[in-house]
């Protein structure tokens, strides 16, 4: 399990589309499994499959795909009849300007709008006509559309920048898991900057394949933190492969083929630290055993390699603000 875990201001951002609409968020939190404490406290954080739950959840209860952000509701299934409008396209290129135009003819609809230049190509949102304090709606259709195109041609599609309209806010290091690549606020639009090469690159989805896609999408789209290509990324997926022997960074560097010298200076340079990349993977699978129930709170300890329980119950507070025990008691 190496998923990356979700901060809980996305979970107070999802939510205020609901509340705004009059909505009681309690049952919505209980139904998703997500713990009430999560709202209350800034450092907590829950799985992906709980927010895509969230999400559902949410989706049900207004019959809203815009979660309550928009003037008007976006009816359960309209995303997926974009789909179908989308999958017989012959390039991804033909497939976004069909996307484009079929989400135009909804009054008040985000404006989504695809731009080649050269060897560049723009996917821009524009939500301003929107109620989105959080610009949870705008960066939430960032994610699903380059996912979606990822997943039409079958590959991951490199980012080489994102730009926000909008001020960097206090959560912008969450941003790393949405968006590896260079990202930059306060920029005169919202938009995804990509190589135009994967635009002329063919559909390998169909009908059939778009079916089982849907069964789970967007909501997972939404959900899965991206890892992207960065170093972090790669020393995580090293460390995720045997978490009950915690290779140490000589060993991590000899994998990558660096020094341990060079390799904690480019951790430097992304922000990042060999010991915090271990906290931080042994918070997110932490709060995995801690949802499953699978295994007592000593095994969870001794697993992620603590001597004692009281050494796992002081590193869990101090990285959620809640105790394992509070965390697993909201839980069940």
């Amino acid at each position: 399990m190496r998923e990356r875990t979700i901060a809980s201001h996305f979970v107070r951002a999802a939510l205020r589309g609901a509340q705004r609409r009059g909505l009681e968020c309690q049952p919505l939190l209980r139904q998703a499994g997500i713990p009430d404490a999560v709202l209350r406290e800034p450092r907590a954080r829950i799985a992906p499959a709980q927010f895509a739950s969230l999400i559902q959840c949410l989706w049900e209860a207004l019959d809203d795909e815009y979660l309550g952000f928009g003037r008007h509701h976006s009816k359960r299934g309209t995303f997926a009849m974009m789909g179908y409008t989308m999958i017989h396209c012959r390039s991804l290129d033909k497939a976004l300007r069909r996307g484009t135009l079929f989400y135009s003819l909804f009054p008040d609809a985000p404006v989504i709008e695809l731009q080649r230049d050269g060897d560049w190509a723009h996917l821009s949102v524009d939500t301003s006509g929107l109620w989105d304090p959080d610009h949870f709606l705008v960066e939430s259709l960032l994610v699903i559309w380059h996912r979606l195109s990822s997943w039409l041609i079958g590959q991951r599609i490199r980012l080489e920048e994102v730009t926000f309209a909008y001020p960097q806010p206090p959560h912008a290091s969450e941003y790393e898991l949405l968006f590896p690549c260079s990202r930059r606020f306060s920029a005169g639009r919202t938009s995804l900057l990509f190589h135009a090469r994967y635009l002329d690159m063919p559909l390998l989805q169909d009908e059939r394949t778009l079916k089982q896609f849907l069964q789970h999408s967007p909501a997972d789209l939404l959900a899965r933190p991206d890892g992207g290509d960065s170093l972090t990324s790669q020393i995580r997926r090293l460390l995720g492969r045997d978490c009950q022997q915690w290779p140490d960074l000589e060993s991590v560097a000899r994998q990558l083929h660096s020094s341990p010298q060079t390799l904690r200076r480019r951790l430097r340079e992304e922000g990042s630290s060999f010991q915090e990349l271990k906290d931080y993977l042994r918070r997110d699978l932490a709060i995995y055993h801690l949802g499953r129930n699978e295994l007592d709170i000593q095994a969870i300890a001794e697993q992620l390699g603590f001597s004692e329980p009281s050494a796992f119950h002081r590193a869990f507070k101090k990285w959620t603000g809640l105790t394992p025990g509070a965390y697993r008691a909201h839980e069940s």
